[in-house]
């Protein structure tokens, strides 16, 4: 005789998209403009559809004043659990200083290596300075304009 269970299964409910679109990394610093006032470094990422519109924020970690500690593996199943299509990167210097690190230029390659085999799309890593930065300077760098990472 054979025995049958019942498969439970939860699908997760996909939303539509926020009618933001972000198109330049002025646009990307502005809609994470929070991340400025922050005393230790915090590393998001802005989901977004096929269109580019927003779909979520999220905190992906939290680190230490001038450092956060990040996998790929916690970048895309938050990016995987929206659906997104393509995605940015976004984090703080508290410092001031938006000069990106080693660490910054491996962990951007390593995003984009790994959205490559998921097919989800890194647009850009944007970093946003913290608000003792100089009034001269633009108060956050895209790593796509400065030419640091390819993004293709």
């Amino acid at each position: 005789m054979n025995s049958y269970a019942t498969a439970v299964v939860q699908l997760p409910l996909v939303r539509e998209a926020q009618r933001t679109r972000l198109k330049t990394p002025e646009e990307v610093a502005q809609f994470c403009d929070d991340l400025r006032d922050l005393a230790q470094e915090a590393f998001h990422i802005v989901t977004l559809n096929a269109k580019n519109h927003v779909i979520d924020r999220h905190m992906v970690t939290v680190g230490i004043a001038d450092a956060a500690l990040v996998h790929p593996r916690e970048v895309f199943k938050r990016a995987c659990h929206d659906g997104a299509s393509t995605l940015l990167v976004v984090h703080n210097h508290p410092s001031g200083d938006v000069t990106p690190s080693t660490e910054d230029i491996r962990i951007t390659r390593q995003l984009t290596a790994a959205g490559k085999v998921l097919d989800i799309k890194v647009l850009d890593h944007v970093i946003i300075a913290g608000n003792s930065q100089d009034p001269n300077k633009r108060p956050f760098l895209s790593m796509r304009e400065e030419g640091l990472c390819s993004f293709e």
